[in-house]
């Protein structure tokens, strides 16, 4: 999953930051960090694992693999993303809205915990408000592009946006049937972090 997804399926301020630390830090470095924000990096990986796994997932990942071949589970994550920020039966888009504001707010006041790269990044997400607009098309289309230029061998120039442009309803559908799943398994993985150290 993507930004948003990570950031939405959240139980506290300090998984709020675990959840985007995963991707930034060693693995054995992620001992030195508060038990919170230790159970957002826990989060992350719990849901990274799950979202692999699931068959609707796999469906999805047939749209780009022609094209991405092994790079088409990264360019699904940002698709999910899309159709997350336009489920308004999980938020309004003022409750999305309210939604960004405060993981922008959360990872701002914990600063002290965010490597070099990361506030970089961060500072580039809140200006253009990543988070919010990934309910636009120009706003995948910048993630989509995100991708690409981090991709080591892939062309720059590929038409993935185009791909997602013309299998929306595909991709869609592949959201619908997985997204409630990954929402429940969230769920029962926060229950089970609280009864293992419930303070």
């Amino acid at each position: 999953m993507n930004y948003l997804a990570h950031s939405f399926l959240t139980f506290s301020d300090g998984q709020i930051v675990g959840q985007f630390l995963e991707d930034f830090i060693r693995n054995k470095d992620r001992f030195s960090f508060p038990k919170d924000i230790q159970d957002g990096i826990t989060l992350h990986r719990a849901i990274d694992t799950f979202t692999d796994s699931h068959p609707a997932l796999h469906e999805a990942k047939k749209v780009f693999s022609p094209l991405v071949r092994l790079y088409s589970g990264a360019f699904v994550d940002v698709s999910m993303d899309y159709f997350l920020a336009n489920d308004l039966s999980l938020n309004s888009l003022q409750g999305w809205k309210e939604h960004s504001l405060r993981v922008y707010r959360v990872l701002n006041k914990n600063e002290k915990w965010l490597p070099e790269n990361f506030k970089r990044m961060l500072t580039k997400m809140e200006h253009d408000d990543w988070l919010y607009n990934y309910r636009e098309d120009w706003g995948i289309k910048f993630s989509i592009q995100n991708v690409l230029n981090k991709a080591k061998y892939l062309d720059k120039d590929l038409p993935v946006f185009e791909l997602f442009l013309q299998n929306k309803e595909i991709l869609q559908e592949c959201y619908d049937a997985f997204f409630p799943d990954l929402l429940v398994h969230a769920q029962a993985v926060n229950a089970q972090l609280k009864t293992e150290n419930p303070f």
